[in-house]
């Protein structure tokens, strides 16, 4: 194989949307128009929007979990449309079972999937310090934090066993404090990991503050406007920043993309 054929090979994105269409009808109303993006490993990439405009719509398209009446999405070069179960799917909850303990929650994809549940209780429990959750493994749900509790969903998550992760607005429901921890965190174990992380929200600033870039998701469908991605925001991460969210980077991304809004 030459240079250029490994390049080429390296430069294929861990997800891809080419020209989606959707609709809530099988076409006769259209909620989004003409999607093209992509997301790298070990990136983290987000969507913004207003509500309604149809951002969870597109990520159950890239789920496999609706089918879209236009277009295609890949993985890894691979057209997986309307294929679930291909990538791994984070709601706003944590939705951990109350009546298992935190090890067992986590290693519940293992489970599901036929592994033993001594092996996948000890492949899971491995992984608790690296997600910051060491010494929990035997605690009940109702012990822990809100923001413990959305570690051991990103880590039953990851057991999953995908490189690519849709996340729904995951940060919403915690406090400012551990949402600020948990977004730091989160960018810095998808790149250890190789994640390949699409994130939804209407929040700029979490936008901002995960996201080395920034998809702008535009229109009302409710009102007969399909929306479409009318920009992406290139966001310079500046990791020695003290506070990042006071750097003219910051500044200037958050602006670009309120513009884009409109």
């Amino acid at each position: 194989m030459s240079d250029s054929d490994g390049a080429q090979m390296r430069a294929v994105p861990a997800l891809e949307a080419k020209g989606l269409g959707l609709s809530w009808d099988e076409g006769a109303h259209m909620v989004a128009e003409g999607i093209d993006l992509h997301v790298g490993s070990g990136e983290v990439v987000c969507l913004v929007g207003r509500s309604g405009c149809g951002k969870t719509t597109i990520l159950h398209a890239l789920a496999g979990l609706t089918r879209p009446v236009e277009g295609h999405v890949l993985l890894n070069g691979v057209d997986v449309t309307g294929t679930p179960g291909q990538v791994s799917y984070m709601l706003q909850k944590d939705l951990l079972l109350r009546n298992l303990r935190i090890v067992d929650n986590a290693s519940l994809p293992l489970v599901l999937s036929g592994m033993p549940r001594k092996e996948a209780r000890a492949r899971a429990s491995a992984l608790f310090a690296q997600f910051g959750l060491e010494g929990t493994q035997e605690l009940w749900p109702s012990q822990l934090s809100g923001g413990m509790k959305q570690r051991a969903a990103f880590l039953r998550t990851y057991l999953m066993g995908n490189d690519v992760v849709l996340l729904d607005e995951p940060f919403s429901a915690l406090d400012a404090i551990t949402r600020y921890e948990l977004r730091t965190w989160y960018v810095r174990m998808a790149a250890e990991l190789g994640i390949a992380s699409l994130v939804i929200t209407h929040d700029v600033d979490e936008a901002v503050s995960l996201a080395s870039r920034v998809m702008v998701l535009a229109g009302s469908p409710s009102e007969g406007r399909p929306s479409r991605l009318v920009g992406e925001v290139l966001v310079d991460r500046m990791q020695d920043a003290v506070d990042f969210s006071v750097t003219h980077a910051y500044v200037d991304a958050k602006r670009e993309i309120m513009m884009l809004l409109g």
